[in-house]
This record gives structure tokens, C-alpha cells and sequence, in this order.
């Protein structure tokens, strides 16, 4: 099930878009990291990373404290969906 070129956050289902957002806020996290933090269940995480990796929004890497689990995090292209493209003239008085 792969994701098209076409298909953005909008159009993911909204736990794929809570699991970003677990993602954003709370940085690089393990599948039960973000089962934890969202209250969603484990296969209901699965699908959505599933989704978010289909369209390059999420990265898998290996979590080196436990090499059963795998690390999640942001990729670069997901930043155009954080607004965090705010530069120094953004930063508050």
C-alpha cells in the first residue's frame, strides 16, 4: 500500500496525523513511545507510520538502546508541514 506523489498530511486518516504531531512535538520516538504518548493502540500506530514512511514524512532507524525497536522521527521534506520555517525576524520580544 503505497502512498502516491500526490498524497499529503491532508489526506491521511487523523491517526496518522496525531501520530505526526506525537512526532513533532515530542521528537524521535520508538513505535511504543508513540503508542504511549497518543493512546492509540499498536496496530493502529503501525498503520499510520505505515502511511506517514509512503509519503516520506516519517524515517525508520534503528533505536541502538534496543535493536528490537525502531527509532521514528521527522524527515526534512515533513518540515514544510511543522511551520518551523520561521527565521529570526518570527522570534517573540
Amino acid at each position: 500500500m503505497e502512498g502516491t506523489q500526490t498524497e499529503g498530511l491532508d489526506d491521511l486518516p487523523p491517526s496518522a496525523k496525531l501520530v505526526f504531531k506525537v512526532l513533532e512535538y515530542n521528537g524521535p520516538l520508538t513505535q511504543k513511545g508513540i503508542v504511549q504518548e497518543s493512546m492509540l493502540s499498536a496496530r493502529t500506530v503501525r498503520y499510520a507510520l505505515e502511511r506517514l514512511e509512503g509519503i516520506d514524512i516519517v524515517d525508520e532507524d534503528v533505536y541502538f538502546a534496543d535493536a528490537r525497536q525502531n527509532l521514528y522521527k521527522l524527515t526534512e521534506p515533513a518540515q514544510e508541514f511543522t511551520g518551523d520555517e520561521c527565521d529570526a525576524s518570527c522570534t517573540a520580544d
